[in-house]
C-alpha cells in the first residue's frame, strides 16, 4: 500500500503525475550522489527520467518553488491565505515581520527593483538595511536574505528560477497562477489530507521536522499496528485496495525521500534503522556520508554509500550495507 501509493510500484509514471501524487519534491542542494529532488523522481521513473524535464516544468511555472519545496504551481491556492494571515502572531515569524517593518526602506526597494527589472538574482537585490539582522546562526547579517524570506512567506516574492543553485527573484504575482485562495482551515485540512494520501499511513500527531510536517492531523480513519503502541491514520481508499496485487521492483531511494523521511515512523512501519550521517565526522559514521536507502519489493532491506565523480562521469560505490544476508536474486 505505502510504495505503491509512493510511486514505486512497478509501473512507471510522468513527472507531473509523480509529483501530484507525492504533493511536492523536497529541493536540496547536496550533490553527493544527485540532488535529492532529481533521485526521487528517477528513484520512480527509472532511465526515462531527464533532469532536464523537471527543468522545463519549472520554467514554464507548472512547477514553483516555495520554502525549498517544488509544487504543483495549482497548490499555491492552499498557502496564500497563511501568506495573507503572516506572521503568526507569538512566534519566531512576529520577530522577522518586526526586523522586516524596521527596515521599511529596505522592502520597498527590492520590491520596486523587482517591479521594474525583475526577475534577478539575490545578488542583485540592494541590501539598504539600517537595523542588521541578528542572529546566533548562519543567517546573522544576512540582511537581503531575511528580507527575501520575510517577502516569500507574506506572499510577495517568489523565486522565478534558478541558475545553479542562485535562486532568481521576482514579483510574486508574476511567477504564481491567479488562484482563488482557499481558507486557512480548509487549506490546512487539505494539505494533511494530500500528505496521508502520499504516505498511506502516518501519524496523527509527531516530532515535527524541518521543510514539512510528518504528522497528517485527524483525516483519514483511525488505525492501529501490531506491536506498535499508540494509534495512527490511513488513508481509507488505500485500505479498500488492500488485496490488490502489488508489484514491486528495487530502488534507490534519497535519504530525503519522504518514505524514509520521518525516521520514527521508519523503525515502526519497516523496522528499519537509518540516520542521514553527513553531519557526523567520518569516522562515527555507519553506513557513509549520503547513504542511498534501498528498497526491494515491500521492504528496505539495506544501503549504499556512494559517490559522483563527475568529472570523471564515475559513481564511486564505497559500500554496500546489507541489512540482512541478501539471497543472489536481491543482490542481482
Amino acid at each position: 500500500m505505502r510504495e505503491a501509493r509512493q510511486r514505486l510500484e512497478g509501473r512507471r509514471r510522468a513527472i507531473l503525475d509523480v509529483v501530484r501524487h507525492l504533493a511536492f519534491l523536497q529541493y536540496d542542494l547536496t550533490r553527493a550522489v544527485a540532488p535529492s529532488q532529481h533521485v526521487v523522481l528517477w528513484s520512480r521513473l527509472g532511465a526515462s527520467y531527464d533532469p532536464a524535464d523537471l527543468q522545463t516544468l519549472l520554467d514554464s511555472q507548472e512547477l514553483v518553488e516555495l520554502h525549498m519545496v517544488i509544487r504543483p504551481a495549482d497548490d499555491i491556492a492552499l498557502f496564500t491565505a497563511e501568506m495573507a494571515a503572516w506572521p503568526t502572531p507569538g512566534t519566531w515569524e512576529q520577530r522577522i515581520a518586526d526586523w522586516a517593518t524596521a527596515n521599511a526602506d529596505c522592502r520597498r526597494d527590492i520590491l520596486d527593483l523587482l517591479r521594474s527589472d525583475g526577475p534577478l538574482p539575490t545578488t542583485e537585490l540592494p541590501d539598504t538595511c539600517t537595523v542588521p539582522w541578528q542572529s546566533s546562526g548562519w543567517t546573522h547579517d544576512k540582511n537581503v536574505q531575511k528580507m527575501l524570506s520575510a517577502l516569500v512567506a507574506s506572499g510577495e516574492v517568489a523565486i522565478a528560477r534558478r541558475e545553479g543553485a542562485m535562486p532568481w527573484w521576482d514579483l510574486a504575482e508574476r511567477v504564481y497562477p491567479a488562484v482563488d485562495p482557499v481558507p486557512l482551515a480548509d487549506a490546512a485540512r487539505e494539505r494533511n489530507r494530500r500528505r496521508l494520501v502520499a504516505l498511506g499511513i502516518a501519524r496523527a500527531k509527531t516530532v515535527q521536522t524541518p521543510v514539512e510536517p510528518n504528522d497528517v492531523g485527524p483525516v483519514g480513519v483511525e488505525a492501529r499496528v501490531e506491536g506498535v503502541r499508540g494509534t495512527w491514520r490511513v488513508d481509507l481508499a488505500q485500505l479498500e485496495r488492500l488485496d490488490e496485487p502489488f508489484e514491486g521492483r528495487a530502488a534507490l531511494l534519497s535519504p530525503l525521500d519522504r518514505l524514509v523521511f520521518d525516521r520514527k515512523r521508519l523503525a515502526e512501519i519497516f523496522e528499519y534503522d537509518y540516520a542521514l550521517e553527513m553531519y557526523k565526522p567520518a569516522a562515527q559514521r555507519i553506513w557513509g556520508y549520503w547513504a542511498l536507502p534501498v528498497l526491494y519489493g515491500d521492504r528496505l532491506i539495506g544501503k549504499v554509500d556512494a559517490i559522483a565523480e563527475r568529472a570523471e562521469g564515475e559513481l564511486i560505490v564505497h559500500a554496500i550495507h546489507e541489512d540482512y544476508p541478501w539471497t543472489g536474486p536481491v543482490r542481482a
